[in-house]
């Protein structure tokens, strides 16, 4: 099942796409026939984008009978099938690209979360996504982080207080920042968790001292600098490594004890994954 909001999504996507009509289909297919496909892997990694799949199918045409081999989360590999759909050959010409385009992307963007987490599975570390995310899909592709074993961190502007480096310099610094959120919380009767960024020790020290702070981004910290933190935190707020992570010194930051590594790349830097419907 997908949300209302979800469906609109998919529902703009297939406008973009149909327009006015699939006139190759049009044209080629009689209005009478009926097909056979399968979605064939055509790569390993781990699968996600079955339900949106779905959806994409029942949007297009209702009548389409789908069946279900592989589900999302599961590890595939070169040569299995995912599913075949049966009905009407015109609406699965229309639902083709579409379902290609969520599943390859969204399989890409598991996968690679899979292997970050896999690097770090034995420590108490979560991998987060970013909101370096495609215009329109940051639904689908967060995901698809979670359907490979990361964590979402906020959605958007709305679910959370992140004051990064322009909040403070925009505002004249941190205490001046976190307060006026503290007076915006007051005057709107709201409460969200608040993050603050850091750019050195000093403001980590100046972040602990001040308060009010659920969590501290360690943005562009080296591994010293993050120990040095670590110690300076000692566990009285949450913490987050971010900026200069790779799957090559993912561990090591995870080994210094933070809470939390964001990761943008899981969703911005990304390999689509393999995989083709096909006739049969």
């Amino acid at each position: 099942m997908v949300n209302k909001f979800e469906k609109d999504l998919i529902k703009l996507a297939i406008a973009e796409d149909l327009g006015d009509g699939d006139h190759t289909s049009l044209a080629c297919i009689p209005s009478s026939a009926v097909g056979k496909a399968h979605l064939l892997i055509k790569d390993n990694g781990i699968l996600a984008g079955i339900r949106v799949a779905k959806e994409v199918f029942k949007l297009i045409d209702p009548e389409l009978n789908l069946n279900i081999y592989l589900e999302d989360g599961q590890q595939i590999k070169k040569g299995d099938i995912a599913f075949d759909v049966k009905g009407s050959s015109r609406s699965i010409l229309q639902a083709e690209r579409l379902v290609l385009n969520f599943m390859q992307r969204m399989s890409g963007i598991a996968s690679i979360t899979k292997s970050y987490v896999d690097k770090i599975k034995d420590l108490d570390t979560e991998i987060l996504d970013t909101r370096k995310t495609t215009p329109g899909l940051r639904y689908f592709e967060k995901e698809a982080v979670r359907i490979g074993g990361g964590t979402n961190h906020r959605t958007g502007l709305f679910d959370m207080i992140m004051i990064k480096d322009n909040h403070v310099d925009m505002s004249g610094g941190i205490e001046k920042a976190i307060d006026r959120v503290q007076l915006y919380f007051s005057d709107n009767n709201i409460n969200l968790a608040v993050e603050v960024e850091a750019r050195s020790i000093s403001d980590v020290k100046t972040i602990l001292n001040h308060g009010n702070v659920d969590r501290v981004m360690l943005d562009n910290f080296s591994l010293e600098q993050t120990i040095e933190a670590i110690i300076i935190i000692q566990k009285k707020i949450e913490t987050e490594s971010s900026g200069g992570i790779t799957i090559e010194n993912i561990r090591d930051y995870a080994l210094c004890g933070v809470d939390f590594i964001s990761v943008g790349a899981l969703t911005h830097q990304i390999l689509s994954l393999d995989m083709s419907l096909k006739a049969i």
